[in-house]
């Protein structure tokens, strides 16, 4: 199995900023995410991975991310699982994102 890695914040800002081509997954509700949009993400509820798994590229580099980085971190076990080689999970996910990258994002 491909291990996880954690990305913080920080890091991931950087790396959006310098152009890495990175797929962010947000696995949080339609709910949750109408509160604090993670900018560019590729939505998709944690209950529904399994059914739409296709939807993600293999290829490519993906975050995770959740509301606090639990959701996200096993959606994370189960991408590696699945076969996806690069997965990261958002270190205290879009909570963190706000509290240390965005403070213009909502918290809840």
């Amino acid at each position: 199995m491909a291990e996880i890695g954690e990305i913080e914040p920080a890091a991931l800002k950087q790396r959006l900023d310098r152009g890495d081509h990175l797929q962010i997954l947000d696995v949080r509700e339609p709910e949750e995410i109408a509160i604090a949009p993670f900018p560019g993400a590729l939505e998709i509820p944690m209950g529904d991975i399994p059914s739409r798994l296709t939807e993600l590229d293999p290829d490519s580099e993906l975050v995770v991310v959740c509301h606090h980085g639990i959701r996200s971190a096993q959606v994370a076990i189960y991408l590696a699982r699945a076969g996806f080689d690069r997965v990261s999970n958002l270190t205290g996910g879009i909570d963190a994102w706000a509290l240390e990258v965005d403070p213009a994002a909502p918290r809840y």
